[in-house]
């Protein structure tokens, strides 16, 4: 038997919402598998949801920037630093949106964007950040930048719970392809910008979906409907009900527009591809929130896990 430790139960419970002992349960039927242990309570109807692992355990800002030389291409980096009150700091601040600027003129990853020109005291970018480290007296590390583009259209930008202009704790980008109006498509994109931030789509359409993740959806959907008895046929017809209904959650084109409610983001597109006399292609969007999929250490609460469950980890 695999050894169930509280760290084991203390993730499946912040990704469930189940209560400890039934988390301790599904570990030991699936053998410390914590994947497996997910669907087992999903199956039983001991977990409020599938939720996502990655929490917001590091501080630091998100920023974006449009290239203003075509409109044609933006970037979205991450910075973390170890407390919220850096955040507020001008420097780092400033560290960032420059960052963010020069990340939007060209290609980078996150190693090729530190050895990159910086407008400052430094000549790099990474020398700045080795700089800043000294002056604030924390830890920073460049984690993560993305970049969009389009031939002709437009690449829209949100920040979300901004400190400054284009710096907050998440940043989206949109990227329309389109010959149309560029104001227009700066507004429309600026407004499914501002939806991907509040609903975090998972992919961009249906087709986009990770196969193993949709695979896995569907198994979880059927045998729920198995467990009430239902006959096959009759099952089959729930199963593609609730994908549909699953689509519409978690896919960016099948949405429906948060802010009025009613009409998908596909419908938009259409809308505005006849207002502005012009295909409007959504090519692409990202979205970052800041420290997601970083894990936090809370000794506490495994120290709770442990005098409950009667466990050692």
């Amino acid at each position: 038997m695999a050894e169930i430790t509280a760290s084991a139960i203390k993730d499946l419970r912040e990704r469930t919402g189940a209560g400890m002992m039934d988390c301790k349960r599904a570990l030991v039927e699936n053998e410390g598998n914590v994947e497996a242990a997910v669907d087992w309570l999903r199956k039983k109807g001991l977990a409020a949801a599938a939720k996502k692992s990655g929490r917001i355990a590091s501080e630091g800002l998100v920023g974006a920037a449009i290239d203003d030389t075509t409109g044609t291409a933006g970037a979205v980096v991450e910075i973390n630093a170890e407390t919220d009150f850096v955040a507020r700091n001008e420097m780092f601040q400033n560290l960032v949106q420059k960052t963010a600027l020069i990340a939007a003129k060209q290609e980078y990853t996150a190693d090729s964007l530190k050895a990159a020109p910086f407008p400052g005291e430094s000549p790099t970018v990474g020398e700045e950040i080795t700089r800043l480290i000294a002056v604030i007296g924390e830890n920073m590390n460049l984690r993560r930048v993305v970049r969009l583009s389009v031939s002709q259209g437009h690449i829209s930008s949100y920040v979300h719970n901004s400190v400054a202009p284009n710096l907050g704790k998440i940043g989206v980008l949109v990227a329309l392809e389109s010959t149309g109006d560029k104001t227009k498509l700066a507004e429309l994109g600026k407004r499914i910008a501002m939806h991907v931030a509040a609903a975090n789509p998972q992919a961009l359409t249906i087709e986009e979906l990770d196969s193993a993740s949709l695979e896995r959806e569907r198994t979880i959907i059927a045998e729920q409907a198995r467990a009430s008895g239902r006959p096959e046929d009759v099952i089959e017809k729930m199963v593609v009900g609730r994908l549909r209904k699953f689509y519409e959650e978690v896919v960016l084109m099948e949405q429906t527009f948060i802010i009025d409610s009613k009409t998908k983001i596909r419908e938009m597109l259409e809308t505005a591809s006849k207002e502005l006399n012009a295909p409007v292609h959504l090519k692409a969007y990202v979205r970052y929130a800041l420290g997601e999929g970083i894990e936090k250490a809370e000794t506490d609460f495994a120290a709770e896990v442990q005098a409950q469950a009667g466990i050692t980890g």
